[in-house]
């Protein structure tokens, strides 16, 4: 089956947001393996043994979609990122929940250069780089926009930049400086400004 247009899902997400029901439901199978992809490449990276899996990340996301009333849909693109965003929400909540858990689990330093390389070492702390990304939101939201949209959604920088509404050469610097600062504040270094 060919995967579908970005026109169809676009009119689709389109008519969703205008408050058609039926729009969902043609929607959801047209974009199901795209959403797998993109939760195996979020599972890849947590640790052996996690108890969510990757369709239980995919349908906690689903549910969590279906809830969300007031958002006006631009296209394919801004649905995934969208997407990853919650993915990446549910992971950190899951992440955070089973630290309290724990009597004592405090969060550890984590190297942003291990964290940003796709690798099968799924021991990078997802609760520690959330919370760096928080504090680089705080600096700079559009560059912690830009981290989120390539690392966690997996989105192209051509893709990055339709989103936040920036050329292709503004999303490259903001990644790379993002990097930078992101690394800084992982490995305890001080940085106020990005």
């Amino acid at each position: 089956m060919a995967p579908p247009s970005s026109q169809d899902v676009t009119c689709l997400l389109e008519a969703w947001s205008r408050g058609d029901e039926a729009a969902l439901q043609k929607l959801v199978p047209l974009i199901y393996e795209q959403l797998h992809s993109l939760a195996r490449y979020y599972m890849a990276h947590e640790r052996p043994g996690h108890t969510l899996q990757t369709t239980a990340l995919i349908h906690e996301t689903y549910l969590r979609l279906v809830n969300v009333r007031q958002v006006k849909w631009q296209n394919r693109v801004h649905f995934f990122a969208i997407c990853a965003q919650l993915m990446r929400r549910i992971l950190v909540d899951f992440a955070r929940a089973r630290s309290y858990q724990k009597r004592g689990g405090g969060v550890p330093h984590v190297d942003i250069e291990e964290a940003l390389t796709v690798s099968s070492k799924p021991d990078w702390n997802l609760v520690a780089l959330d919370e760096a990304m928080r504090r680089l939101a705080l600096v700079d939201e559009r560059k912690s926009r830009v981290v989120e949209l390539r690392f966690f959604g997996g989105l192209s920088v051509k893709e990055t930049a339709e989103v936040v509404k920036v050329s292709v050469d503004t999303v490259m610097r903001d990644w790379q400086l993002a990097k930078v600062w992101l690394l800084r504040e992982l490995s305890g270094g001080s940085c106020h400004e990005a």
